[in-house]
C-alpha cells in the first residue's frame, strides 16, 4: 500500500496511532511522521566521512532501541534515514552542490566528490543492516497485513 499523504501529519502521533503509518517505497514520509522526524532529524548528517559515520552509527543505535520498544514505525523510520542518508550523499558525491539539474533541466555532468560517495557508502552498510534485519522484516510484513 503506498504511502497516505491525505493524513493531518501535524496533529497525528504515529506512536500513539500506528495503525494510521503505511511503510510506503523508499523514503516516502521521512520528514512528515511524527514524533520520529523530531527525535532522528537532529542526528541525521553526512557531511564529512567522520561526521556520517556518527550519524549513521546513531540513527542504527536508534533502530535497534525502537526494536527492543516493539515500535515497528519507530524501526522504519530510522531505516528510512538511513536510506535517505545514503542517497542524499550519493546525490552529493555526484553532482557539485547536490544539484543534478542545470537551469535548463539538463543533466548535469557528474563530478564524483571521493568524500561524499565514503559518506554514502557509510550510511549504506547501516542501512542494509537494518532493511535486512529479520525482526524488521518480520514486523514490516505484520505491520502491512494487519495495516495495509
Amino acid at each position: 500500500m503506498p504511502f497516505d499523504y491525505s493524513l493531518d501529519f501535524d496533529s497525528t502521533d504515529f506512536r500513539e496511532q500506528p495503525e494510521l503509518y503505511r511503510v510506503g517505497r523508499g523514503e516516502q514520509g521521512v520528514l512528515l511522521v511524527e514524533p520520529y522526524k523530531s527525535e532522528i532529524l537532529p542526528h541525521w548528517r553526512f557531511k564529512t566521512p567522520d561526521i556520517a559515520k556518527e550519524s549513521s552509527e546513531k540513527i542504527y543505535e536508534m533502530f535497534l532501541d525502537y526494536e527492543k520498544k516493539d515500535d515497528f514505525v519507530g524501526m522504519d523510520m530510522a531505516r528510512k534515514f538511513l536510506q535517505m542518508g545514503y542517497t542524499r550523499s550519493r546525490r552529493y558525491a555526484n553532482y557539485k552542490g547536490g544539484k543534478k539539474y542545470d537551469e535548463e533541466g539538463d543533466v548535469k555532468e557528474r563530478q564524483i566528490d571521493s568524500e561524499k560517495a565514503e559518506s554514502a557508502a557509510i550510511f549504506e552498510e547501516k542501512w542494509k543492516l537494518a532493511r535486512e534485519d529479520e525482526d524488521y522484516l518480520s514486523r514490516k510484513k505484520e505491520h502491512q497485513k494487519k495495516y495495509g
